[in-house]
């Protein structure tokens, strides 16, 4: 268990910074403070019933030495024997290292892999999806970037999500998702086997990720739309190369300034992630990375239609309720893969 001087250091900190909010401190320094406080403060709130609970365990130890206490220290001792070690473990959940991204918005790639049209309907399928859950959560969704197929599937979408702890909700989901159905373009029955691939990457600030201008190659284009008498005859189309990493990214939007900042925006977040990714392939060289962070040519999930199945495959994870999940239905999947790192993190503090 955590020792009580450490216990005691968390719970003098949250003091502090509750009198220096109370003082009113100035600048850019109350949004830091706050931001500590709110994350201390439901550790302070675990650390607080836990040390009551002991408190009280041995004020009931010491009841039973006295006559006429004792009946009731005899009834009382049970019952906080019981709850100790699920505080304990409530606790070290509390206290776990917690990952710097977790509260931010994040953005959501999705692209059509193996499977041609139906891989691309997939897709689309595979973003209401998203759209749903994020709406259940009271996020804000909004497609940044997307081109679709003459069938209504998507060849690719970039999609920004604002909300509190988005990025701690949705990190599970980059990897390839497996769909197994019988497609509507298939006139035989036959059950076809394609997939699509998801990238989940935290949102970077400026602050976050310094882009000079000597680092990057910004080309305009022309856009072109849905098609036919949609296309766009104005070279507003942005690609920004960031020559250092090779990333490309673009935004095809009306306005020139609009897709710059866009484009931009993306660019950050790819590379505050690509910083991040380096700092967990330094953590974690001598072991598999967790499910938050892994593979992203990895399969993490199969879609089985027929069976009305959804099976996630990093921890064996299989509900017989495919068509809630489609439409948004992710808080069982996003629990338990919550659940599974905790217990990984868990374990490596106390091998």
């Amino acid at each position: 268990m955590v020792p009580k001087h450490r216990l005691d250091e968390i719970t003098a900190r949250f003091q502090f910074l509750e009198a220096k909010m109370a003082d009113g401190a100035a600048g850019a320094d109350i949004a830091q403070l706050a931001q500590e406080y709110a994350q201390l403060k439901p550790v302070v709130a675990e650390i607080t019933t836990y040390k009551q609970c002991l408190a009280d365990l041995e004020d009931a130890e010491e009841m039973l030495a006295d006559p006429e206490m004792r009946s009731l220290a005899e009834e009382e001792l049970p019952r906080l024997k019981r709850a100790l070690p699920e505080l304990e473990h409530s606790l070290q959940l509390a206290l776990l290292p917690k990952d710097d991204a977790d509260e931010r918005a994040a953005m959501i790639e999705i692209r059509p892999g193996t499977g041609g049209d139906e891989a691309s309907l997939f897709a689309g399928d595979l973003l209401r999806m998203y759209q749903r859950y994020a709406e259940g959560q009271g996020w804000r969704f909004e497609i940044m970037e997307e081109a679709l197929t003459e069938l209504g599937g998507v060849k690719e979408v970039t999609a920004h999500v604002k909300g509190q702890g988005v990025f701690a909700r949705l990190k599970y989901e980059s990897g390839v998702h497996r769909v197994q159905r019988v497609p509507t373009t298939e006139s035989g029955g036959r059950i076809h086997t394609s997939a699509a691939t998801v990238a989940v990457l935290p949102e970077a600030e400026e602050v976050d990720i310094d882009i000079p201008a000597t680092d990057i190659r910004i080309d305009t284009m022309r856009a072109s739309g849905a098609g036919g008498q949609h296309v766009n005859t104005t070279d507003s189309a942005v690609r920004i190369t960031h020559m250092p990493s090779g990333i490309v990214v673009t935004s095809s939007e009306k306005s020139q300034h609009q897709n710059r900042a866009i484009a931009m925006q993306v660019l950050r977040a790819k590379l505050y992630d690509l910083e991040r990714q380096k700092a967990d392939d330094a953590r974690a060289a001598d072991r598999k990375s967790q499910v938050g962070s892994g593979d992203r040519s990895e399969r993490i999930r199969t879609y089985n239609f027929p069976q009305g199945r959804m099976t996630d495959h990093r921890i064996n994870l299989t509900l017989y309720k495919l068509e809630q999940v489609m439409q948004g239905d992710l808080t069982d999947i996003v629990d338990a893969l919550t659940a599974d790192e905790q217990a990984q993190k868990l374990a490596e503090l106390n091998p």
